[in-house]
C-alpha cells in the first residue's frame, strides 16, 4: 500500500482541479460580465490553454537538465501562478487580462505534467493505481462547481478570482507535504526522442489527443454561457459540471477493471465515438433539461477513460530519460494546442453562425479522431 503518500499526492490533485472547477465553467461567465463578446472571451480562453503548448516543454527540458529537482520546479510554479494571478485584482481591460492570463496560466499549466510523473514514479510497478488517486482531482472539481454554483446565485460573479487565488495557495501549500522522487532511469530501454516521435504509433496518438481536445473547446469555454442563455441558472449550471466530473470519478474506480476486460484501444475507440454524440445533444438537445443531464454521464468516457487510457500509453511509450517530457508532450499538444485551437474556433463559430453550429463542428472533430485512431493506432 502507498500508506501517507496516497493523501500526500491526492491533496495536491484536489486543490489543482478544484481550481480548473473554478476557471473553466465560470471564467467565460466572469468575463462576459466583464462586457466581453463571445470571440474576445474564446481568445483569453485560448491563452490559459495556449500556454500548455509551450510551458509544459520548457519546465519539463529544466528538469532533465537540472538534475531531476522535479518537486523544486513544481513548487516554484505554483508559488509563481498566484503570484501572477493577483493582477486580476488591478485592471480589467482586454490586453491586461490577457498579459495575465498569459503569464499565470504559463506556470500552472507547467507544474501539471511533472507532478503527473513524479506521482507515477511513486507509484512504480504499481501505476495502475493511478486513477485511484487522480480522482480526488475530480472530486475538488465537484466540490468547487456545486459550491461556486450555488455561490453565484446569491453573491456577484466578479468575486470569482478571490475564489481562484485561494485555490491557487492551496496547491502551493500541498508541495510541502511530499516528498520529491527524482527521475526512474531505465537506460537500456531509453531511445532519442526524436526516434521516438517519428514512431507512427505515437504520431497518431499525439494527433487523436490533439483533436480530441479541439473537439473540447466549445464544450469548456462557452457551455456555461450557452446554459446561461437558454435560463439555466448558476447553480444548475454548476451541478451539470459536477455530474460530468462525478461520472468521470466512477469511470476513474472502474478503470482497472475495464483496462483488463476491453483493452486500450477498444476503450480509446469508444470514448471517441461517444464525443461525437454528446455535442451532437448539446447542439440539439439544450432547451431539454433532463437529456441535457443525462448526457453529462457521457463525460465518463470522453474524458475519464480517454485520460486514464492516454497517461498509460504515455507512460508505456516514454521510460527512461524521456519519461517527464512524454507527460510534457501530451499536456502541451493536447490540453495545450488542442485546447487553444478549440477555445478560438468555439467563438469565431458562434460570433458568426450560433452555438448549433459550434457544437456540430466540435462532434466532426470527434468522428476524425476516431476514423484516425482506427485507423493508425496499434495497442
Amino acid at each position: 500500500m502507498l500508506g501517507s503518500i496516497y493523501w500526500q499526492l491526492s491533496s495536491f490533485y484536489w486543490f489543482y482541479f478544484a481550481t480548473l472547477g473554478a476557471l473553466i465553467p465560470f471564467l467565460g461567465l466572469y468575463l462576459e460580465s466583464l462586457g466581453f463578446n463571445t470571440a474576445e472571451i474564446g481568445e483569453l480562453i485560448a491563452v490559459v490553454m495556449g500556454t500548455k503548448i509551450i510551458a509544459p516543454n520548457m519546465w519539463g527540458w529544466l528538469v532533465d537538465r537540472g538534475g531531476c529537482q522535479r518537486l523544486l520546479i513544481i513548487r516554484l510554479g505554483a508559488l509563481l501562478s498566484a503570484l501572477f494571478f493577483v493582477g486580476f485584482f488591478i485592471n480589467h481591460q482586454y490586453w491586461w487580462l490577457f498579459i495575465i492570463l498569459l503569464a499565470f496560466s504559463f506556470f500552472w499549466n507547467a507544474i501539471l505534467p511533472q507532478f503527473e510523473a513524479l506521482t507515477l514514479n511513486h507509484l512504480g510497478d504499481d501505476h495502475h493505481r493511478y486513477s485511484l488517486i487522480r480522482l480526488w482531482g475530480s472530486i475538488g472539481f465537484i466540490v468547487t462547481v456545486f459550491l461556486l454554483g450555488w455561490l453565484f446565485n446569491h453573491i456577484s460573479i466578479a468575486n470569482l478570482p478571490w475564489f481562484i487565488l485561494i485555490l491557487l495557495l492551496g496547491i502551493f501549500i500541498t508541495t510541502f507535504f511530499m516528498p520529491d522522487k527524482g527521475c526512474i532511469h531505465i537506460d537500456r530501454e531509453h531511445e532519442p526522442l526524436r526516434k521516438l516521435m517519428a514512431k507512427p504509433e505515437i504520431i497518431a496518438l499525439f494527433g487523436v489527443c490533439f483533436l480530441v481536445q479541439a473537439s473540447h473547446g466549445p464544450y469548456y469555454s462557452f457551455f456555461s454561457i450557452y446554459a446561461s442563455e437558454h435560463d439555466y441558472s448558476n447553480s444548475y449550471i454548476g451541478l451539470l459540471w459536477a455530474l460530468g466530473v462525478m461520472s468521470e470519478v466512477v469511470a476513474f474506480t472502474l478503470m482497472p477493471k475495464w483496462i483488463q476486460q476491453f483493452g486500450l484501444r477498444k476503450l480509446l475507440l469508444f470514448s471517441l465515438f461517444t464525443g461525437s454524440l454528446r455535442w451532437i445533444v448539446i447542439a440539439f438537445y439544450i432547451d431539454v433539461p433532463w437529456v441535457l443531464t443525462l448526457n453529462q454521464v457521457l463525460h465518463a468516457s470522453t474524458f475519464g477513460i480517454y485520460h486514464v487510457v492516454v497517461i498509460a500509453l504515455v507512460h508505456r511509450y516514454f521510460v527512461g530519460k524521456n519519461q517527464g517530457m512524454g507527460q510534457s508532450l501530451y499536456s502541451s499538444l493536447s490540453f495545450g494546442l488542442g485546447g487553444a485551437i478549440g477555445s478560438l474556433y468555439a467563438g469565431y463559430i458562434w460570433e458568426l453562425s450560433g452555438p448549433v453550429a459550434m457544437y456540430l463542428f466540435a462532434a466532426g472533430i470527434s468522428l476524425v479522431g476516431f476514423i484516425v485512431s482506427y485507423k493508425y493506432t496499434k495497442i
